[in-house]
């Protein structure tokens, strides 16, 4: 078995085509030797038959004579009414009767298989007995040939093995070609896959024509390619985004202390101290989000639970202290399913990038919306929604969708404060994907509107 593992499926499939054509090809030959056996036999005893019944014929018209003359069937025997031979052929002249069998009552004729006896040994002959009515007495007349052989005979024999052996290897040859040929668009396709490389993502592999399993096979293998495609270019913008928002802060870091260095005597500890604990928080925020990424796009889960959305939100806002008003309408008793430390830096995100752009307040609202045909298809049993709405400039329509990119900043419009990192709302958005939900930001009279929506816990998850 493990040498058949490592054969190549081209081997193994033409290997397994010639055992079973010539398992068919043995069974072939074998059910027509069969069926040339049993018609050869029948023609034989119909010859035996006929033979027997001209020796009735001349027994019931005429005088008996001995020896009996004969055709093709040589074996011939003639016996009274006492059981005795009364004439056969030159072949069996001086020789007992050939069998002892006769046709039952009510049958003229009877055949039977006979062997030994008067005919050689380790010979059988099909005897054919016909009951004759001479004199008003029985007579039996016997006519016998030998038992046609098994193989019928040897040239038919081994007509019918050079015949096996030629359609086995036909079928063969024949089942390697086309499974070559099969399998070419397959070779193709792998000899095309081992030669893209990071270099040269961009190479596809050749689709063949037709719609069979191989053309859906190369489209689902560029369709995967293009999405390795996609990650790795991903992965580089990130890569260098990253590297430059992290450079920002070691620069800035490196230039005071420099300074410092240069001249120390007109250095003032606490403000250098200042300084680089502002580039330090700037930076341990982008390496926090940076983890948090990682962990997101490695799939880690979570803790599912049943989580109040409600006093998640007013225990979060119960922390925060902001010089901005800050609006609720939050309606108890909103519940989900979710890792609750997820869901609570989901919302902190939000918050601070409406406490960055607002201009003197910001609205926080969680409610409940029902689900199936009279609300959200997307949530059938009821969606969970929290909205943050800021006072804000506000973004474009057309950018409403790059601020949920990894490092996208916008411009002056809506950098009133530099401290982002560019990681927040995408970071909302995996989270709020990975919890089954949605994260959007939709039209509003002013400032941005960002709506995050749950499916609601069902009634037997309700425990938060």
């Amino acid at each position: 078995m493990r040498f058949w593992h490592q054969w190549s499926v081209r081997a193994r499939i033409t290997l397994f085509a010639g055992i079973v054509a010539a398992l068919l090809s043995v069974l072939l030959g074998t059910v027509l030797l069969v069926a040339i056996n049993r018609l050869a036999t029948e023609y034989l005893t119909k010859q035996i038959g006929s033979a027997g019944d001209r020796v009735a014929y001349t027994l019931q018209r005429g005088p008996l004579s001995n020896p009996l003359p004969h055709g093709q069937i040589r074996n011939l025997q003639v016996v009274d009414p006492q059981g005795k031979v009364a004439a056969a052929s030159p072949g069996l002249q001086g020789k007992p009767r050939m069998a002892g069998f006769m046709p039952p009552d009510g049958k003229t004729i009877e055949t039977s298989i006979v062997c030994g006896g008067v005919f050689p040994r380790d010979e059988c002959d099909i005897v054919v007995a016909r009951r004759v009515q001479r004199f008003g007495e029985a007579w039996i007349v016997y006519s016998a040939a030998p038992v046609i052989p098994h193989l019928v005979h040897p040239k038919l024999a081994g007509m019918l093995i050079l015949g096996a052996v030629f359609l086995t290897t036909v079928i063969t040859y024949g089942s390697h070609r086309i499974v070559g040929r099969a399998l070419e668009p397959v070779d193709t396709m792998r000899s095309e896959l081992d030669e893209i490389n990071a270099t040269c993502p961009e190479r596809r592999v050749p689709v063949p024509p037709g719609r069979d399993e191989l053309h859906g096979l190369a489209e689902s293998v560029n369709h995967t390619l293009d999405r390795l495609q996609g990650a790795m270019e991903q992965q580089r913008q990130f890569a260098s985004d990253a590297s430059h928002d992290l450079r920002s802060p070691i620069t800035a870091m490196r230039a005071e202390v420099e300074d410092a260095m240069l001249a120390p005597e007109r250095s003032d500890v606490k403000v250098l101290g200042d300084s680089l604990l502002t580039s330090l928080d700037r930076l341990q925020a982008i390496v926090s989000d940076l983890l948090m990424i990682a962990r997101l796009d490695a799939g880690a889960p979570g803790i599912l639970e049943p989580v109040g959305l409600s006093h998640l939100v007013d225990s979060e806002l119960n922390r925060r202290h902001s010089t901005l008003k800050i609006k609720r309408e939050v309606e108890p008793g909103v519940c989900v399913i979710g890792d609750r430390l997820r869901l609570a830096r989901l919302f902190t995100n939000l918050m601070d990038n409406a406490a960055r752009h607002a201009d003197s307040s910001i609205t926080v609202s969680v409610y409940k919306r029902p689900g199936g045909p009279s609300g959200d298809p997307r949530f059938p049993g009821g969606a969970a929604v929290l909205e943050v709405r800021d006072d804000g400039a506000g973004i474009a329509p057309d950018k409403r969708e790059i601020v949920f990119q990894r490092f996208t900043r916008l411009d002056a419009a809506r950098s009133k404060d530099a401290g982002g990192t560019g990681l927040g709302l995408p970071i909302a958005r995996q989270i709020a994907e990975i919890s089954g939900g949605t994260l959007t930001l939709e039209p509003s009279e002013r400032g941005a509107r960002f709506i995050l929506r749950l499916p609601l816990a069902t009634l037997s998850d309700q425990g938060c």
